[in-house]
């Protein structure tokens, strides 16, 4: 049974998906990209839905990421979304992209609908041309047997992922009930500004296009840009949102009065999957949270959570369970943005362990103690100012290393 806790009139089911709004269906299948492991999945609208992506900053974008993004800039809207996971279709040349329109095309037949409105993506390993043969066999029996099993569409996205992520919400406006679903995929080659995962978000909501997109790069840069596993960035990797419009609520805008709880209700979403990108690291025992408070801007919060979240020495020492408050004062302080030493106060969970430039007394025992919970808070206050910002990341174990060593085999 879903579980549902209400934070500010948004309801918070955790068990939802992408096909909690109206009118989305979605299921998954294995095609023989993997062994044995699902690897080719589908989202599809009853009706073409506004849609709005942010993408990789890679330069080398993938196949799929090119035509879907050329795909979407001719209406802004799109009906279905095609997945396959186990092969990146990334530097493949002229092949991949005719590969990619292939699986869209296809697709498309198969839903009667004209193939600018399907996007499609891929993530795997890279450089490796796509296995056709299977992909065009599982399209076909889309519609024959695997529509709408929704369960399998999360299992057939992942990768190196070790569990599902999923999150939705319902809020009220204009007296309709909105929802918003979402799943994504998301386990090594993390690191800010859009690297290796993929998010997709449906929402029944009836939004502008140009306001669901400045709604999520507003999101995103507070919560998918705001995590780091490993500091690499993918080639393949983007968040869809498509928004249908089958709630029946008023158009929504910025100058709409329930726009904020929308956005409030995205960024939920968002951050929930982005937590839960974090926590699944690629051998990862534990979510680290930063929160970094008392900046002088936004952005300069956001620069010293990422750069703490992203040392490797801090992730080492907390899997280690090791309070080794030197290696966060040091990532604050190689983050670029100006720090006044003598201001900065910096605690692991309720324990402070660094004031006014120098080290508070601890018992040590107590704080290693704390490094073992499976959730891990660091509290960093700048003391210059009134901003903040929270970064996630995970802990770095020997596993990720035995994981990335054999990747391809």
């Amino acid at each position: 049974m879903t579980q549902a806790t209400s934070t500010n009139k948004i309801v918070v089911l955790g068990n939802e998906s992408v096909t909690l709004p109206k009118g989305y269906k979605a299921g998954g299948m294995h095609c023989g990209i993997k062994k044995k492991r699902l690897d080719l999945g589908y989202i599809v609208s009853d009706v073409p839905a506004t849609v709005a992506g942010v993408y990789t900053t890679n330069v080398f974008q993938a196949a799929p990421l090119v035509l879907t993004q050329e795909s979407i800039a001719k209406e802004n809207k799109i009906q279905a979304i095609l997945v396959n996971s186990g092969n990146a279709n990334a530097c493949t040349g002229e092949q991949g992209l005719h590969d990619a329109a292939q699986m869209q095309k296809n697709f498309a037949d198969e839903l009667g609908i004209q193939p600018h409105l399907v996007a499609v993506t891929s993530t795997g390993v890279i450089g490796e041309l796509l296995p056709m043969d299977c992909i065009n066999t599982g399209i076909k029996q889309i519609l024959q047997s695997e529509f709408e099993q929704e369960e399998k569409f999360k299992q057939a996205i992942l990768t190196t992922d070790t569990c599902i992520k999923q999150i939705g919400v319902q809020l009220t406006i204009d007296g309709k009930t909105i929802s918003i679903g979402g799943a994504a995929k998301g386990s090594g080659m993390i690191h800010p500004n859009m690297a290796t995962m993929l998010g997709f978000v449906t929402t029944d909501a009836n939004i502008a296009q140009e306001d669901l997109l400045f709604a999520l790069k507003d999101v995103t840069n507070q919560t998918f840009n705001m995590i780091t596993v490993d500091g690499d960035t993918s080639t393949n990797d983007m968040v869809l949102v498509m928004a249908n419009g089958l709630a029946g609520n008023e158009q929504l805008t910025k100058e709409h009065p329930d726009w904020a709880s929308f956005v409030d209700g995205l960024n939920i979403v968002c951050k929930e999957l982005a937590k839960k990108i974090a926590r699944d690291g690629e051998g990862a025992t534990k979510l680290v949270e930063v929160q970094v408070s008392g900046a002088f801007s936004t952005d300069a919060a956001k620069t010293v959570g990422k750069s703490i979240i992203s040392s490797n020495l801090v992730k080492t020492a907390i899997y280690g369970t090791d309070p080794n408050w030197g290696r966060i004062v040091t990532a604050a302080g190689y983050s670029g943005v100006p720090i006044e030493p003598n201001l900065l106060e910096v605690s692991i969970g309720q324990y402070k362990v660094f004031e006014k430039g120098l080290p508070c007394p601890i018992v040590e025992e107590e704080v290693k103690s704390y490094l073992e919970h499976e959730n891990v808070v660091i509290y960093v206050d700048l003391n210059q100012g009134e901003y903040s910002a929270t970064a996630w990341g995970c802990d770095l174990t020997y596993d990720y290393v035995k994981i990335n060593a054999s990747y391809r085999t």
